[in-house]
């Protein structure tokens, strides 16, 4: 098949595309790939061809009013109004981004788009307008626990409490914020593609048949009870190992050799306003516990001079190789990286600032494998002391962990897409056929 792959925002939606492309290619498919400029080239050795569009709202990750925006959400008017005010700055990126998958589909057609067989495409973004264009079916990755209602938990994002029974209830409030800071696709469908508006066509096919939604993570990361219908598919997470010949910097090789496993600290894809005050809590908890530490700085704007010379530093580190070295895991629960903490059995301590990351922290204490969460708004390095404490300390952590890590790395995510992504193209081929027999 020729499949085409869409993907917006930070690495950790990028990567498990990246994984993705790896398995649909070692399966015999042609992959074209379209993802931000600047972690692109995560796909770049699984793709047959790789569209880099505009890195859109990545971009605000530099502008420090929206960064304190995120920080100080819906605490008191000053934050939600500093918050509202990037409304129309990320609106307008998303319209940038949007321009470059007219540009890419309009080409496409031009050099024969009819032979794209199929589109997977993150649901944050315009992938399904693309498939329409090209007349593709379409499949829909949900790398987040709140885009399909179920009555087992309330969407994470909804604010306030709220009684189980209408849990389904609640499903609008990451809409509603997705939508407030995008915007609607209609206008853009119809100026750039033209299409006509469609109502719910992110979730159905023109032909008013349910869009297959694949979710990238574990079964074990839901709670049990959680009801989907059939058309939605939890694969077990999409994970790209470390590259062929892949070997860490020597400074970290004889770090990690030089005395117990350290922990690990990182807050991946999570902005800070001041990352100096941040290295000194990561400093201070560290100092506080006794432990050695490795720190990865990700796009939390930490330096190596911010947490000091004796705690290990790195830029960039695969954390299947690096989790399997470390005593605990020390994160801010972005889907990918709990799904490596979870694959490695470590305890784990998370500290979460966005809803779903709040979601992953709590399951995570709920499967014993993490102390009570700590917010990013109230860390400080009295409180992270205690978390890790716990974490290395309790030894019935790292027992569950070591038996959720045997559930999750049976789970093949990757390979179970790919049967589902190949089973929609199967059905679209029988239906043209049925259609040219009558």
């Amino acid at each position: 098949m020729k499949l085409l792959l869409i993907t917006h925002g930070s690495r950790g939606d990028v990567q498990p595309f990246a994984a993705l492309a790896r398995g649909l290619g070692a399966a015999g498919h042609t992959v074209t790939m379209a993802a931000p400029a600047q972690s692109a080239w995560l796909a770049e050795p699984f793709c047959d061809r790789v569209v880099r569009l505009h890195d859109g709202p990545n971009v605000l990750a530099d502008d420090i009013q929206v960064v304190k925006g995120l920080e100080t959400a819906f605490r008191g008017p000053g934050g939600t109004r500093r918050l509202l005010t990037t409304i129309p700055k990320t609106r307008r990126l998303v319209g940038l981004v949007q321009e470059d998958l007219a540009t890419m589909a309009r080409e496409l057609r031009r050099s024969g788009g009819d032979d794209v067989d199929l589109v997977i495409h993150h649901v944050a973004g315009a992938g399904h307008d693309v498939a329409e264009y090209l007349d593709a079916p379409s499949v829909l990755m949900c790398p987040q626990p709140y885009w399909v209602p179920t009555g087992a938990f309330p969407d994470p994002s909804f604010p306030w409490p709220w009684p189980a029974r209408w849990n389904r209830a609640t499903y609008g409030a990451s809409q509603a914020i997705w939508w407030a800071f995008s915007g609607s696709s209609s206008a853009w469908r119809r100026r750039s593609l033209g299409l006509a508006r469609r109502p719910g066509a992110r979730y159905r096919q023109p032909d008013g048949t349910p869009t297959p939604i694949l979710h990238p993570f574990s079964p074990r990361l839901l709670p049990s009870g959680t009801d989907y219908p059939a058309w939605v598919h939890t694969t077990g997470f999409w994970t790209l190992p470390a590259p062929d010949g892949w070997a860490p910097d020597p400074a970290l090789a004889a770090f990690l050799a030089d005395g117990p496993p350290p922990i690990y600290l990182g807050f991946a894809s999570t902005v800070s306003s001041d990352p100096a005050r941040l290295g000194r809590i990561v400093r201070g908890a560290v100092r506080l516990t006794g432990v050695r530490a490795v720190v990865v700085g990700g796009w939390s704007g930490l330096t190596a001079g911010d947490v000091g010379d004796d705690i290990a530093f790195a830029d960039n580190v695969p954390f299947d190789w690096l989790f399997e070295r470390v005593a605990a895991v020390v994160h801010h629960g972005g889907l990918g990286t709990t799904g490596a903490a979870m694959a490695s059995g470590r305890p784990q301590v998370v500290c979460p600032l966005l809803p779903d990351q709040w979601f992953s922290a709590r399951r995570m204490q709920a499967l014993g494998v993490a102390p009570e969460p700590v917010p990013q708004r109230r860390l400080t390095a009295e409180s992270l002391a205690v978390a890790i404490e716990t974490a290395t300390s309790d030894p019935q952590l790292p027992h569950r962990g070591a038996r959720l890590a045997q559930q999750v790395r049976g789970e093949s995510g990757v390979a179970a897409a790919i049967d589902v992504i190949e089973a929609a193209s199967t059905r679209r081929t029988v239906s043209q056929q049925s259609g040219s027999r009558r």
